[in-house]
């Protein structure tokens, strides 16, 4: 039986799907043009022209984008090769975004995706604080690189919640099979 409120749990689980979908596919994105948005990035903060201000007063971060801005450089001129490796970053963020296509289309189904990327955004944190340390990457970055699983999990937590309501019949609607059926894929 489809209850009034399944349609509605289902179209919010949809929503915050497509923006996770969104989220990965821009991630990814901005895994590729590095060079040029190094560049936009120092010249929209002024990064450089901090760098000439009183010794010990320039703020880390502008240190950092400075000695990140000048090694994309480096690496961009002397071995373009190297960015290869973002270019498969991208990839994967590309890949799991259309993974996540079958959770848009089918979420009930398809439920195991949630708990999966769920898993994916809290691994994130301790690959990002032990790679970032290995790797010198300033504490306050790894911070950065961990918001990314913080603020994914939480779309991802949601729907997976909002789907066992659904498996439950807690109020939120039962998720018979003529129920899935008529509401799983509405492009049918």
């Amino acid at each position: 039986m489809l209850l009034r409120n399944e349609p509605n749990v289902l179209a919010r689980i949809r929503v915050l799907t497509v923006l996770f979908i969104i989220g990965l596919v821009l991630s990814g994105a901005t895994a590729i043009p590095l060079v040029t948005e190094i560049d936009w990035l120092a010249q929209l903060t002024g990064a450089r022209e901090a760098l000439g201000t009183t010794p010990g007063s320039t703020p880390a971060w502008t240190l950092w984008l400075c000695k990140v801005q000048d090694a994309i450089h480096l690496a961009a001129d002397k071995n373009p090769f190297l960015f290869y490796g973002t270019d498969w970053l991208a990839f994967g963020h590309f890949a799991i975004a259309l993974a996540f296509l079958g959770a848009l289309r089918d979420p009930v189904r398809n439920k195991w995706l949630f708990t999966w990327g769920m898993t994916a955004c809290a691994l994130l944190i301790p690959y990002a604080l032990v790679f970032g340390h290995i790797r010198g990457i300033p504490f306050w970055w790894r911070c950065i690189d961990c918001s990314f699983g913080i603020i994914g999990i939480i779309p991802l937590w949601l729907c997976r919640k909002w789907l066992n309501q659904i498996e439950a019949g807690t109020g939120t609607g039962t998720a018979t099979a003529s129920s899935r059926a008529l509401v799983s894929d509405p492009w049918r």
